[in-house]
């Protein structure tokens, strides 16, 4: 029989501020399973409860100069066990919170980014064809669509009539309708 299991919790904590390894054994000895039992409440989980203990004992040697006397032992190992596992808990919350984070920013990220490259690719289209329009019905139909001018307006502005300028916006749409196809032409409507 050890001399240490006789040994009070304060006395052995005593001891492992002078860094007795003997001292830490039984501390080890006494408290192992009653922490595992605590720690395996709180997570659930035996591995992990086992990794809790572990790190808690891990921790208690690596600070046993800093160790004050004036605490009981079992209420510090208690409370070392349940803060690593709130600490574990708040780690995996984050770390699931920032994982949930980053695929919301690559999902909207990709669609965002393949919605600018089609709609660039659409606009440069669109740009192609209504270039190719002859000189005034093209002049007429950008007025109509990108100066959001009226008939009336394009009428006095360029001194045709309103018939002219309606004529040439209707054959520029018809002639834009078959090159772009019905749905591009849509999409030209919606994004003027």
């Amino acid at each position: 029989m050890s001399v240490y299991k006789t040994c009070s919790d304060h006395e052995l904590a005593a001891l492992l501020t002078e860094g007795n390894g003997d001292a830490f054994a039984e501390i080890y000895n006494r408290y192992w399973a009653l922490l595992y039992r605590h720690a395996l409440r709180m997570t659930k989980d035996d591995e992990l409860a086992k990794d809790v203990v572990q790190d808690v004992f891990v921790s208690l040697w690596d600070k046993a100069n800093e160790i004050q006397c004036s605490f009981s032992l079992t209420s510090y190992l208690y409370s070392a066990v349940r803060n690593k596992v709130l600490n574990l808990y708040h780690k995996k919350k984050v770390r699931t919170n920032y994982l949930a984070s980053l695929g919301e920013f690559i999902k909207d990220g990709e669609n965002l980014t393949d919605h600018l490259l089609r709609e660039r690719m659409l606009s440069v289209k669109i740009e192609q064809e209504i270039s190719l329009l002859p000189k005034k019905m093209r002049e007429v139909f950008e007025m109509s669509r990108k100066a959001n001018m009226s008939y009336k307006e394009i009428a006095g502005d360029l001194n045709i009539s309103d018939k002219t300028v309606k004529k040439q916006v209707s054959n520029a749409i018809k002639i834009l309708r078959l090159k772009l196809g019905t749905l591009m032409f849509i999409i030209i409507l919606l994004l003027n």
